[in-house]
This record gives C-alpha cells, structure tokens and sequence, in this order.
C-alpha cells in the first residue's frame, strides 16, 4: 500500500546563503502522490501499456525542479508515494496526513476521490485523474483543486478546431460504459456551444470478449463498416470511448472516407511526447534523463501538480496548505505549462486554466484554444464550464 521508500529532495545550503548570509527558517513542504490501483483492462495494444512508474517518475521530476530553486531559499521537499486499493486510499491519505504530508497529487475516481479531500480538509488535494464536469459544477470542496483538465474543456478544445477547420457536421459514436457517455454529453454541448451540429449518434456495446486476439484485425475490418454504413452525411466521426473497446479501431475502417477525432484519430491528449513547443523540450529532455522513457499525460499531470506545490511555497514562503491555497486562489499566481499561455486556477471551481493538445501518431496538430475564440476574462475560459454556468460557492 505504501511505498518503503520515502523520496527526498534535500537541501544542503539550509543554514547560510551566499557569502555566509544567513537565510531565514527551513520550509519542509511533504506531498503525497496517491496512485489508487483500480483494476484496469488491458490496452488494446502493447505500445500504450503504461510503464511501471507512470506518474511516479513525473513528480520526481517535479520535485528535482522544485529543488532547485529551494536550495537557494531554504525550502526542502520530499515525495511520498502511495499506491492503496480504493478501499485503502482513504486510511492511507489520513495516516500520511497526521504524519505530516501537507499536500496530495491523487488520481482516483471522482467518488473516491471527493471521499478523501473531505477525510484532510485542512490538506491540499491536487487532482490528476478524475476528469468528471459534476466535480468542478457543484460537487466543488474548499481543498480540491483540478489539475487535469475536465471532459467539458476537452470537448471544447476539439470542438474549436474542428469548427475553424469548418468540419461542423458530426457522426457521434460514444461507447456504452458511463464515463463514454458523459464524454458524449460534453461532445454535445461543445457541439452546441460553438455552432456545429451532431447529424447522428451511434451507441457501440461493450460486450465483453478478448481484446486482444490474432484474428482481431480481421474481424474489426469486417465490422467497422457495417457499424459506420448509412449514416447521415457527416464531415468528421468523434469517438466518446474512454475504456478503448472500439475507438482505436474506427480510422481506415469506417464506411465512408472521414477523419476520426477524440478518443482516436486526432486525439485529445493532457500531453504528448511530441510536444516542443514553449520551451516544452526542456522538459521532455529533463524527463527522458530522469526516466529513460517518454513522459506521459500521468506523468505530466504528476510532474504540474508537484511543481504547483512548489511555486507557491517559493511566492509565500511557506508550506502552510492554507496559505498556498490563498496563493493559488489570487490573481498573483500563473505557472508555466509548456503548453501555449501561462496556467492558472479559476477561483469559482479551482480548475486549472490550460491549453489542451490536439495530436495525431507522433505529431502535435493543434493547440486549443484557438485564436478566433475570445473571451472577456482570459481565452483560456472559454475552454470547460465558465464562472455564470457553476454553483460552486467557494469563499477564499
């Protein structure tokens, strides 16, 4: 349940600066990175298995980075990593807290994870895996804040692009299971919301069965265009298929000749190992040192929430939870995220502001949002739900 190793970033100039000066008291900020180990069915194809330490080698690079800026400062960070079983998270998030971990970087469900920022309210709880919209509509608690984007700024994200593209008239494939369909749900208000029009929808049962087999490549070429056969005239299909049962099947296969977006084809991603630009190299590089591998969108979410802990105890000079929330709350605080425009958090649900990467095999494609979509606030906003559309009461 809990790792045996505790990771630490310690800092060997914590009494005296430069020429002897002495710096003022050490600032230990603890995080926890809670990885709760739901069963999860096998990727359809060995290349997107994740690596053993997915999200752990991320915030140990977010910890290296915060490092070196504390050494200079005083501040000291250590990483404590947590992988219980759903019904263990809750006592292994408490334990930890009474020993002193001030902040948490968890990905669990969204009812789990809820049940734990209510179990530590005087914590800070960074969520990097629950991407549901109800969390951040009014299921909203005082220490939760949302690192991964929400499904609503995901569908917003494509939705831009494909209407600048003026491919405005969609097939909406979404799959059976309830995340799918709160996918297709976001499909369709950002369908809404920016003038495309969903011309069908088509339900794809799970059914079960082997989702790997030496046959399958032959079935799926057999089934695919009877799927997609007769449907009303469309520019584009988007795939609501967040459990990959049939979406990475749909490109090359469908009945007629259309791009596939969302959950296959060009891709909603949280990160992506191609992306470079914004200084995004540095970070891939520091990464691929570090772990050898590519990073993920885990280990990115893992990496951001680590360094968010981190920025805000180098402005405040303090490892105070409430403090850092205040911090995190104010017009003072942006971080960069290597993905187009500073991130920072809107203060009626606590979701972080960010660009969304739209990217197909090795390439990014776009970026959202797109410059033609403006706001009187930030054009980040008009990604996901805006301040009018929540009820969320959340008082500094």
């Amino acid at each position: 349940m809990r790792n045996t190793i505790v990771r630490a970033a310690c800092v060997a100039l914590a009494g005296l600066g430069w020429a002897g000066v002495a710096l003022a008291e050490v600032v230990e900020a603890r995080v926890g990175l809670v990885l709760v180990q739901d069963a999860a069915p096998l990727p359809l194809t060995r290349l997107e298995e994740p690596a053993e330490n997915d999200g752990i080698a991320g915030a140990e690079v977010g910890l290296a980075d915060n490092a070196t800026t504390g050494r200079f400062l005083g501040h000291t960070y250590a990483l404590e990593v947590l992988t219980p079983t759903p019904e263990e998270a809750v006592a292994a998030v408490e334990a930890a807290r009474a020993g002193g971990v001030g902040f948490f970087a968890i990905d669990a469900k969204a009812a789990l994870l809820e049940e734990i920022a209510a179990a530590v309210p005087e914590a800070l709880v960074l969520n990097i895996g629950a991407e549901d919209d109800a969390l951040r509509l009014s299921g909203c608690e005082a220490n939760l804040f949302h690192v991964i984007p929400s499904r609503a700024m995901k569908a917003d994200a494509l939705a831009q692009y494909l209407v600048w593209k003026k491919w405005d008239r969609w097939l909406l494939i979404h799959g059976s299971h309830p995340e799918d369909i709160a996918m297709a749900e976001a499909y369709r208000r950002a369908a809404g919301r920016f003038g495309a029009d969903i011309v069908e929808e088509r339900v794809y049962e799970d059914t079960g069965g082997a989702r790997r087999s030496d046959s399958g490549h032959v079935l799926v070429q057999r089934q695919m265009p009877v799927f997609t056969q007769n449907a009303r005239r469309h520019d584009v299909v988007i795939a609501a298929d967040e459990n990959e049962v049939f979406g990475l099947y749909l490109p090359y296969r469908t009945w007629d000749p259309r791009p596939v977006a969302g959950d296959a084809g060009l891709r909603v991603r949280d990160w992506h190992p191609g992306s470079e630009g914004w200084g995004g190299t540095q970070l891939q590089t520091r990464f691929e040192k570090h772990a050898n591998r590519y990073m993920s969108g885990r280990d990115y979410l893992a990496w951001l929430a680590v360094r968010i802990v981190g920025e805000g105890v180098t402005r405040t000079e303090s490892a105070d939870p409430q403090t850092i929330r205040a911090y995190l709350r104010s017009d003072e605080f942006e971080i960069p995220g290597f993905k187009g425009l500073p991130l920072s958090f809107r203060p009626w649900n606590q979701q972080l502001r960010q660009g969304i990467l739209l990217a197909d095999g090795p390439l990014v494609v776009s970026v959202s949002p797109q410059e033609e979509f403006l706001h009187q606030t930030s054009q980040l906003d008009t990604l996901g739900y805006d301040e009018p559309e929540t009820e969320c009461s959340l008082d500094d």
